[in-house]
């Protein structure tokens, strides 16, 4: 079976992303799995968004533990998962390095392809976002579709 991976962060390019990558997978008839990679908390705190998808983030400055962070992130591509409107859809929050969980996600599924965006928007997302990118790419054997994606202010 084909199988698509589309790994999302919380930034507003997210739906984006998941409509390409879900478009991509309808015209391969793949299976497609939504993953969010929690990462440690002060990532988060320092997220300047706003509500978009129905998703309102959550009260970063209140965070009490690490199950907070993996049940707003299920929230987040659940409302992603509605917004596709595909009941089978499969999603996926798990915590760790970025790079590292998004490949071992995908060696663990046997995916088809792992699709991911590409972009620079503040000096944060050049920082890390950006690195993870490239980091899955220079470490995977499963091909990449990578959206690149400009966010204007």
């Amino acid at each position: 079976m084909t199988k698509v991976l589309i790994a999302l962060d919380y930034g507003l390019s997210a739906r984006m992303i998941a409509e390409k990558g879900f478009e991509l997978a309808k015209s391969m008839n793949a299976k497609v799995t939504l993953l969010h990679v929690v990462a440690d908390d002060s990532y988060y705190n320092s997220i300047d968004s706003e509500p978009f998808m129905g998703f309102y983030g959550y009260d970063f400055f209140n965070i009490d533990n690490n199950l907070s962070l993996i049940e707003s992130s299920i929230n987040f591509l659940g409302n992603i998962k509605s917004h596709l409107k595909a009941s089978d859809i499969e999603i996926i929050a798990e915590q760790g390095d970025f790079p590292t969980v998004i490949l071992d996600t995908a060696k663990r599924l046997h995916v088809t392809i792992i699709v991911i965006g590409s972009h620079s928007h503040n000096w944060l997302e050049k920082a890390v976002m950006g690195s993870v990118t490239e980091s899955v790419l220079k470490e995977t054997k499963i091909p990449l579709f990578i959206i690149p994606i400009k966010e204007h202010k």
